[in-house]
């Protein structure tokens, strides 16, 4: 059977197939919270809530409506009762599938803070329950899903949101003039190192949220499907030519310098062009190919000549290195001393920014984009700064060494049920394992996300209904918590524009 007809009711985890009869009998509605718990990454402690809208319409809405709802019952009983006769053994219970299938939509409430917002560790981005008694085993069935797409989304916002602040403190720094730069200065180069496509469509939609550079050209394709992003009308991402090492080899060693002359005279004769450097001798070709003979070429253009570094430490590569204790020679010599961003700056020159930086002219500038990191990326910064030029000298190539280094638990992200109701009765329910170090202890209850004294969000825990229903008439505040799916519909609808809007303004 292929893929593409795969039921929905497949794409789960084994375990999840035995909970309907492990509930308690009675059990009418199960309400679960999503909730990042616990950061791995230093300093961060909030999350940037982003891809529920994709999620429901891809999967919840499209995908169900596909491969669910829309083909014949008996194929979608068969082609379960086939895997779990085959894998877990007896005779499958499939009554409440027929059911569900009757039903023609999925019976799922779920509430969301609106995307792009920033919310606090421990804090519930998205709540989400069943709609009608008899299908409360829907509510966690659908975890192994959500969690699987949610969980990149919002972990890659977040580095990238990470990212986006260092190099706006280092520009406000160095280069107010230049500030809008860094729009570009981080560039999406992870799709090829991610584990699929799918994933780095995701991860590279996130990236978006802060950056305009990609080279993730489905990304984009998923803004404008999913986020009302339109290409024509504004500027959702972008990249410019660029070569890679099979076009600077094939050309010879011998003819590197035709090479290079070829792409910025005849190839690219204006605008923008990358050009990957390190083939062979990268200070070669900085201090000689570039920074001499084809010095008046360059100036002459109409546009900036990119120089690629790809291998070695990017921090010693584009700043110079440093001495066993960390210091910098006071009269570096060396290309390697220098780095390339010095070297680029004695070959062309360029201007001072208003507060003292030194802002390379601007037929040239510089990216790294091999095993760059957080950490790497502020000592860039850093060291720039030490040796008085600006951080918007340098792009940076922000690759699967970022995003797919990651797992669930970078931010520990969870879905957990804190709710049931069961014969009528309301109970609060939680976890909190002896053996842990808190950061499993779940919140109980039914739960409202409002705003705190100091404007960051905050979790009210260990409501009731009614508890609930006040925060929802205003009269012990705002829940953040709003609809976005209600029984098979999409109740708000996002825009890359709004969402980028208010991460930004979140960024202050």
């Amino acid at each position: 059977m292929s893929a593409k007809a795969t039921s929905p009711l497949l794409l789960a985890d084994f375990y999840k197939l035995s909970h309907r009869r492990q509930y308690p009998k009675g059990t009418e509605f199960v309400y679960s919270t999503w909730i990042a718990r616990k950061s791995y990454m230093p300093n961060v402690s909030e999350t940037v809530a982003f891809g529920f809208q994709r999620f429901v319409q891809r999967y919840l809405i499209d995908y169900f409506q596909d491969h669910f709802f829309s083909r014949p019952v008996a194929e979608v009983v068969a082609e379960y009762d086939r895997i779990v006769t085959n894998t877990l053994g007896g005779t499958p219970d499939h009554d409440h599938i027929v059911a569900l299938h009757a039903l023609g939509y999925l019976p799922l409430r779920i509430r969301a803070v609106p995307e792009g917002t920033l919310v606090p560790l421990r804090v519930p981005s998205l709540t989400i329950e069943n709609t009608l008694p008899e299908f409360f085993w829907l509510t966690n069935y659908v975890e192994s899903l959500m969690s699987s797409e949610l969980w990149v989304a919002a972990t890659s916002a977040t580095i990238a949101h990470e990212y986006r602040k260092l190099f706006d403190a280092y520009a406000r720094k160095t280069n107010p003039e230049g500030a809008d730069f860094v729009q570009f200065q981080g560039h999406d180069f992870s799709m090829r190192g991610m584990s699929s496509v799918e994933s780095g469509c995701v991860s590279g939609l996130a990236h978006l949220l802060s950056f305009s550079g990609t080279d993730t050209i489905p990304a984009i394709v998923e803004a404008e499907r999913y986020y009302g992003a339109d290409v024509e009308s504004e500027l959702v991402g972008t990249s410019i030519p660029a070569t890679e090492h099979s076009v600077m080899s094939a050309g010879g060693r011998d003819d590197e310098l035709g090479t290079y002359r070829r792409l910025i005279t005849e190839v690219y004769p204006e605008g923008l062009v990358s050009i990957v450097s390190d083939t062979w001798d990268l200070w070669h070709v900085v201090t000689r190919t570039l920074g001499i003979d084809l010095h008046d070429e360059i100036l002459a253009r109409d546009g900036k000549v990119v120089v690629r570094p790809d291998s070695g430490n990017p921090v010693d590569i584009l700043c110079g290195t440093v001495d066993q204790n960390g210091v910098m020679p006071l009269n570096p010599s060396t290309p390697q001393e220098k780095g390339v961003v010095e070297l680029l700056w004695d070959a062309f020159g360029g201007t001072i920014s208003s507060t003292g930086y030194k802002v390379l002219d601007a037929h040239v500038g510089v990216i790294y984009g091999d095993s760059i990191t957080l950490e790497r990326a502020r000592q860039i910064c850093e060291r720039l700064e030490s040796k008085g030029f600006a951080s918007t000298n340098s792009v940076y190539g922000i690759g699967s060494y970022t995003y797919q280094y990651q797992t669930r638990d970078t931010f520990g992200t969870a879905m957990k049920a804190t709710w049931v109701q069961i014969d009528g009765q309301e109970k609060h329910i939680y976890k909190d394992p002896i053996t842990d170090d808190g950061t499993k202890k779940s919140l109980t209850g039914r739960v409202v996300v409002t705003g705190g004294g100091n404007g960051r969000l905050v979790a009210v825990d260990g409501l009731s209904l009614d508890d609930e229903d006040l925060f929802e008439s205003g009269a012990d505040g705002i829940n953040a918590l709003g609809d976005i799916f209600v029984n098979g519909r999409l109740m708000r609808t996002e825009t890359l524009a709004g969402v980028r809007g208010r991460l930004t303004a979140a960024r202050g």
